[in-house]
């Protein structure tokens, strides 16, 4: 008999074993004993990583089962064994005691209490299959440890075999259930805000780069958004790194969603080593890489969502706007296996109530009312979602509109400017007339009617307080800053659409990033 061991003392078993005839044992670490076949094993140098893996776990699994037929014989044996004994005991007393026979026919005396070793022997299998589940999960478990392993790779290991810092999202770091967060109130906060600075984020365009352009003041960087019912977790641009290892985030949208993409690039990049990041333009889009988390942030520039002639990220037109709501294809050959999609569409249908749009043919080009065709891009999107997303894999969010503050009597009753020269936000409840509740009602058919489950991020009413958030002069004009004489004028030349960096999108990402964490499962 050959037999192997790693640990422990098992003379008697080996001794049954023996005696019933079994070869090659093999004890695994956990001490359980199972057939062992020196020659199966083979050499996996030129099997890829993870077919090796799989063909190394169905292995041990095959040597598992035969363990458990020869345990299962073996109990079988030892119990026909018992029986024999017990019965020829039993004759041998009844030829004994063939006198007082008459004595063990009745049918209560005939019952024979079995001995304690025959519990025993009764229990003897159950313990060996206790013992084998237990050496079987450390079996696969060791197995997947391995630096080969694809699971391990991802949520217990780095590629090198050193174990990554494991993402355990806490109580804390997540918002009561029920909790509105998009109910609250600015609230001053000078210390834990502004999130980053233009000096220590090299990624910022010029047209959200207020101080850097002249703005006079920064109090608009200083507010922390603070909803009613609960807190958002604190922002630990690590910890977002961490959930998004391995994995991708893209903004899709216009140029306030390149804002909200920036924002997010400034609020984790100060944490990544330098040489360890990476920027990249490359139209329509635009990627940040964290190459030690193998994550990365990106942006895509479809300011319609479906395609239009629009779609250029450079070059595109602005006054003469032709909108194909039918056709997406193109655009979501850039977004099929995105772990995190976040999708923003409005400024750019309400330059006018009319828009030219194509539905079908795209040589049958209407005017279509806005909210008619918003409605029909919005259909071609979500059956876009239901034929391309999983949602096991995958998150989908939708930004609701930014609000714009483009008339100061909206706000201050009498005055006829704009977001021009506001340093404060609007206190109480305030909607303003450029954000659209019929757009809202569309969005919120449509996400009720989707198959795929997508988060609804209602920034519209929190940014209507605002006012004071906006580049105004201190931003671009058809890629260019504006001149001395165009920011003399700033009744016609304040961009009350776009907003300051650092500045309100910040929340919005802190807002996006509290529910990242609160839909995180934690892997132990």
């Amino acid at each position: 008999m050959n037999v192997q061991r790693s640990s422990g003392s098992y003379p008697s078993l080996a001794i049954k074993l023996n005696r019933i005839g079994c070869q090659n044992a093999y004890i695994l670490p956990s001490e359980i004993w199972i057939p062992y076949n020196m020659k199966e094993q083979k050499k996996m140098a030129d099997v890829p990583p993870l077919q090796a893996e799989k063909s190394r776990v169905r292995r041990e699994w095959e040597r598992v089962q035969s363990g458990l037929l020869v345990i299962y014989a073996l109990s079988k044996r030892l119990q026909a064994q018992d029986t024999l004994s017990h019965t020829k005991e039993a004759v041998s007393k009844r030829k004994q005691n063939a006198t007082t026979s008459v004595l063990f026919t009745h049918p209560k005396l005939m019952t024979i209490k079995p001995s304690l070793d025959r519990r025993i022997q009764t229990l003897f299998p159950v313990a060996l299959a206790c013992f084998l589940v237990l050496g079987t999960a450390r079996l696969v478990l060791d197995s997947l440890k391995s630096n080969q392993s694809s699971i391990f790779r991802v949520h217990g290991r780095q590629e090198g075999g050193e174990y990554k810092k494991p993402v355990f999202v806490l109580p804390e770091d997540r918002f009561e259930k029920g909790c509105d967060v998009f109910e609250g109130q600015w609230v001053w906060d000078n210390v834990s805000h502004p999130l980053y600075t233009e000096e220590s984020c090299p990624y910022l365009v010029k047209q959200t780069t207020c101080q850097r352009n002249g703005r006079p003041d920064s109090f608009y960087q200083d507010w922390r958004w603070q909803p009613h019912a609960c807190k958002l977790p604190r922002f630990d641009p690590l910890k977002l790194l961490d959930v998004l290892r391995g994995k991708r985030l893209m903004f899709i949208g216009d140029s306030v969603q390149r804002g909200q993409f920036e924002s997010m690039v400034c609020m984790v990049q100060s944490v990544i080593p330098d040489g360890k990041k990476s920027f990249h333009r490359i139209p329509p889009m635009k990627i940040f890489k964290a190459e030690e988390y193998n994550a990365s942030i990106e942006y895509y520039w479809a300011p319609f969502i479906v395609e239009s002639i629009s779609d250029h990220a450079i070059n595109h037109t602005v006054l003469k706007r032709l909108v194909n709501l039918d056709s997406i294809a193109k655009h979501g050959k850039s977004w099929e296996g995105v772990d995190v999609l976040v999708f923003e569409s409005y400024v750019w249908w309400m330059y006018k109530p009319l828009i030219n749009a194509t539905h079908g043919s795209t040589d049958d080009i209407q005017e279509y009312n806005v909210t008619t065709a918003y409605k029909l891009a919005l259909e071609t999107w979500a059956k876009w979602l239901e034929s391309n997303i999983n949602s096991i894999k995958q998150k989908v969010f939708f930004m609701s509109m930014s609000p714009t503050h483009l008339w100061s009597w909206e706000w201050r009753p009498g005055s006829d400017e704009n977001c021009f020269n506001e340093s404060y936000p609007i206190e109480g409840p305030y909607w303003g007339t450029g954000s659209n509740l019929q757009i809202m009602k569309i969005v919120d058919d449509i996400l009720r009617e989707s198959k795929i489950n997508v988060t609804f991020l209602n920034i519209t009413q929190l940014s209507e307080n605002r006012k004071d958030g906006h580049t105004t002069i201190y931003g671009e004009r058809k890629g260019k800053l504006l001149t001395k004489e165009q920011r003399s004028d700033p009744k016609k030349f304040a961009d009350c659409i776009h907003w300051c960096l650092p500045g309100v999108p910040d929340a919005w990402n802190e807002i996006l990033y509290a529910y990242l964490l609160q839909n995180h499962q934690n892997f132990m």
